[in-house]
């Protein structure tokens, strides 16, 4: 005797070697023995052998038509024999066969729309208005498998659907993994066994590399889009006194937000008055405004070659902006210093209005004020170069301030690499497309101009950081402990040591037109300004202020996400600027493990027979192909051009790995097409087997 039961999901049929009234001894055609509580026992039979049985019921079981069985299945609950054989037997007075009735339970259980379960081997036909629903959503279900299936057939042919295209980033980098879109990608995958970002580019769903970077950028960091909100800059309603200084800029060319200005009084007395002007958005834009709302969602202004996205509105920085020829509103610093040491007496911070009298350019100016022009100026004041006088006073300063630092830090700071200009050939000012003409050019780092402004406003931002801490109001202080390897720098809200920098405490403060981080701290900073010693009271954020800290992470992640978009897109122009200027070969230095830096472009980059060159070796190296989505580039050493490494170099560079761009790998994305297929509206019928 052989009987059909349930077990854990599955219809299992086998020998009966005994039986009790609880349960019966069962043998499987494997020859694996199992205990079955009578109560899953759903049919015994003599005939044929289990597994015969099951084939020809689960055969049988697909000619019951389910719509016809619920038609005229009982309105009370029934057993899989009584819908056996109102279905199959003409007598309803005689049972159906074993084979029909199993055929019978097989259908039942596989069909939950159309029939709930009671019990074992029991049911009730389901209300016809959920049989409806249900019907629909299996139908519904079909179509969406259908679609799943014809698009992953357009992009095996290398075409891409309007509707994936238009979910591009999405279905890459944030997926639903239910959603057809996201399905066909991976159905398209497997099928071509092509990886899905290769396939995508094939089919045309990427239509350039750099609006690939682009896009993906504005996906994840600006999901709402760029566009400001309609909105109108306050005035200072603040009565400022007039400065009496002539105070002047140094920034690049491009430069719009203008947040900081210098002034030098009292050439040739003995006693310097150096003032360093920061624009004060602060005294018009309050904390939850509007605009502070646009400031805080984008924490940082944007920047890459030939565009960027600015943390506030044009028309609102060009408000508060240190523009030439205006009286601009300002938190000025000033600081008294014996012109002969250069030893700094006194320090006084003001709320005022600042003439502007000049906006100087480095790109204008670097060729003028070189570091030979200082040497020379020092012997005989330059008084017919504007501004000349002013700026050899300044950069004599700068270099004092940076020695006392250097000891601090216990060594000095090495500026061995220089910083790459890149110019597109983009008259419009709009979106780079990708294929402009590009242009690299170097500026040497700890340039004259740009150490002057360097190291006063690290000065302003170490002066400000300690003066908030003497008042007992919290800001957001940048810190690290140590110059050991590993040792990072943090932000936080108290006044810690600056290692890396020789500095006490370190907050930002000087461009709160471009960092909401010195935003934050010119509101805390005004607040000394207008209160003193009960600043604390009146200041906005206060010490613990949960507030702080929840800009405080916003603003680190942002800040890493803008400035690993910066670094990639540079690396784009950089592997453009290689192909627009056939360069096939450059030379490199040995960097580490197996990668190298070029001498002359801002790339790193792997390159087979690097490997154990002592750092600061120095190479020329063959280039191979470019990927301009994965930005990767690799080459090979085909020559070495020095005998000995420079040792001096390789420690330099070994000081500077923390701030190294590494070279480009695979995009990790988040389709994976090894996932098993499922279905999150997984069938309940159990499967049936022998």
């Amino acid at each position: 005797m052989f009987v059909l039961f349930e077990e854990t999901g599955k219809f299992l049929a086998g020998r009966i070697l005994s039986e009790t009234d609880a349960s019966l001894q069962v043998e499987l055609d494997s020859g694996k023995r199992v205990k079955v509580k009578a109560s899953n026992a759903l049919l015994k039979f003599e005939k044929p052998a289990p597994a015969e049985f099951v084939a020809a019921a689960q055969k049988l079981s697909q000619d019951i038509e389910l719509e016809l069985a619920w038609e005229f299945a009982s309105e009370e609950e029934f057993s899989f024999a009584d819908l056996a054989r109102d279905y199959f037997s003409a007598d309803a007075s005689k049972p159906a066969s074993l084979e029909q009735q199993a055929a019978a339970l097989f259908r039942l259980y596989e069909a939950p729309h159309y029939f709930r379960r009671a019990g074992k081997g029991r049911f009730r036909k389901a209300p016809a208005e959920i049989l409806q629903q249900a019907l629909a959503a299996i139908e519904k279900k079909k179509q969406v498998a259908a679609q799943i299936t014809a698009w992953a057939e357009e992009l095996g042919q290398g075409q891409c659907p309007a509707p994936l295209r238009e979910q591009l980033y999405k279905i890459l980098f944030k997926p639903d993994k239910n959603s057809p879109e996201y399905k066909a990608v991976v159905e398209a995958s497997r099928a071509t066994h092509t990886a899905p970002l290769a396939l995508l580019q094939k089919a045309g769903a990427i239509s350039s590399p750099h609006q690939f970077h682009w896009k993906r950028f504005l996906f994840e960091n600006f999901p709402k889009g760029t566009a400001f909100p309609a909105l109108q800059a306050p005035p200072i309603v603040d009565e400022l006194p007039l400065a009496e200084v002539r105070a002047f800029s140094i920034d690049d060319s491009a430069t719009t937000e203008i947040d900081d200005a210098l002034s030098v009084q009292g050439l040739g007395s003995g006693t310097i008055t150096l003032g360093i002007h920061i624009a004060a958005p602060g005294l018009a834009v309050l904390p939850g405004s509007p605009i502070d709302a646009v400031g805080r969602a984008r924490l940082s202004t944007v920047y890459m070659p030939g565009y960027k996205l600015t943390m506030l509105p044009d028309d609102i920085v060009q408000r508060y902006t240190l523009l030439e020829g205006r009286n601009c509103p300002s938190l000025s610093l000033y600081l008294t210093l014996d012109e002969a040491t250069l030893e700094i007496t006194s320090r006084v911070t003001r709320l005022e209005q600042v003439p502007i009298v000049s906006n100087l350019r480095h790109d204008q100016l670097d060729s003028t004020f070189t570091e030979a022009f200082f040497e020379a100026a020092q012997a005989e004041p330059p008084a017919d170069v504007p501004w000349g006088v002013e700026l050899t006073f300044l950069h004599r300063l700068a270099r004092h301030l940076k020695g006392q630092r250097e000891i601090v830090r216990g060594k000095p700071e090495n500026f061995n690499r220089p910083d790459y200009n890149f110019k597109l050939d983009n008259p419009s000012g709009q979106e780079p497309q990708g294929e402009e003409r590009v242009s690299i050019s170097i500026r040497q780092r700890g340039a004259p101009l740009d150490l002057i402004v360097a190291e006063a406003m690290i000065l302003a931002n170490c002066t400000w950081g300690q003066w908030l801490a003497e008042h007992g109001v919290p800001g957001i202080y940048r810190s690290q402990a140590s110059m050991a390897p590993g040792v990072k720098v943090r932000m936080g809200t108290k006044a810690l040591p600056h290692a890396g920098l020789g500095v006490p405490s370190y907050a930002w403060s000087t461009s709160p037109l471009r960092r909401y981080t010195d935003m934050v701290n010119q509101w805390q900073i005004i607040a000394c300004v207008r209160h003193g010693r009960t600043a604390a009271l009146a200041a906005p954020f206060k010490p613990k202020d949960a507030e702080l800290f929840s800009i405080i992470s916003c603003f680190d992640a942002a800040y890493s996400a803008y400035n690993g978009f910066q670094a990639g897109i540079e690396r784009y122009w950089t592997l453009k600027y290689l192909q627009q200027n056939a360069i096939t070969e450059l030379t490199a230095t040995a960097f580490k493990d197996n990668l190298v830096r070029a001498d002359e472009l801002p790339l790193v980059l792997s390159a087979l027979g690097a490997q154990g060159l002592p750092r600061g070796a120095r190479v020329r190296v063959k280039l191979g192909a470019i990927d301009e989505i994965t930005l990767d580039i690799s080459g090979t050493v085909i020559e070495r051009l020095d005998t000995v490494a420079d040792d001096e170099a390789a420690a330099q560079m070994e000081e500077e790995d923390g701030e190294s761009d590494m070279a480009a790998g695979p995009i990790s994305i988040a389709v994976d097409v090894n996932e098993p297929p499922g279905d999150a509206e997984a069938t309940n019928a159990p499967a049936a087997a022998a």
